[in-house]
Formats: structure tokens, sequence, C-alpha cells
């Protein structure tokens, strides 16, 4: 235990070991000991701080303040839960929508096979069928 890890432990945790760390309570008490008038001085002034904030003491609210607590408070309204079903069923509208649309997209470019085929395009098709046009005379 260096002095300096002990003044750490003892800022951080308070003058009380049972506060300190376990793995390193042994330690710093052997070092306090041995080093009695440097320790003491260390351990008077965190005592001195650990009784100011153990002084502090708060009173539970009163009945009053509970009340005007409450009294306060917004009520719960019904229409909330109606603009929340709304927004919903917005979501669930703009969700149809979408698949219609992609519905009316993609059968422009699917082809039938009772459909005549007058010209493939080349965006009907992909690299791994191939291509129709023939490019041999070039």
């Amino acid at each position: 235990m260096t002095p300096e890890r002990f003044h750490q432990i003892v800022a951080a945790y308070g003058a009380d070991s049972r506060r300190w760390p376990e793995r390193e309570r042994e330690a710093a008490q052997a070092w306090a000991r041995a080093h009695r008038v440097e320790a003491d001085a260390v351990l008077s002034d965190a005592a001195g701080l650990d009784a100011w904030l153990g002084a502090d003491q708060f009173e539970p609210p009163s009945r009053a303040l509970q009340s005007r607590i409450i009294a306060g408070a917004p009520l719960r309204r019904p229409a909330a839960r109606r603009r929340l079903w709304w927004s919903g069923a917005a979501v669930v509208g703009v969700g149809l929508l979408g698949g219609v649309a992609g519905a009316f997209a993609v059968s422009f470019f699917v082809l039938t096979e009772n459909a005549p085929l007058v010209h493939e395009f080349s965006y009907l098709t992909s690299s791994f069928g191939g291509t129709t046009a023939d490019w041999s005379g070039e």
C-alpha cells in the first residue's frame, strides 16, 4: 500500500474502514498502523467530512404538499386514446397504399404468358439470363 493509494481510498470512501474496498482493506489498515501520524491526520479530516455529510437530514413530504402535487397533476383524457387509434390507422393505411403502388408498378414490368412479345427490352433481362441481342456481327 502506497501513501497515495491510502489517501485515495480515504478520500473516496471516508474514514470508516468498513466502507473501504474489501481487497484493499487489510493493506490500508496495516499501512495506517505503520504510519500512525500521517494516517491519523488524513482520517481526522475525512471523519469531519463524514460527520458533516451524515448530519444531513430530510423530512418526508407533508400531507399538504402531497395533496397539492396530486391536485396539480394533469388529468388523463380519453381523447389521447382516440388520437393514438387514428395514428395507428394512418400507419396501416400508408402501408396498404404502398403495397398497392408496388403491385401496380410490378405489373408494368412483368409479362404474362398470353401476352405477345413485341420487343424484349433490355431492362427486363438480367445479367444471369443472357441477352437476346446478337453482337456476332461486330
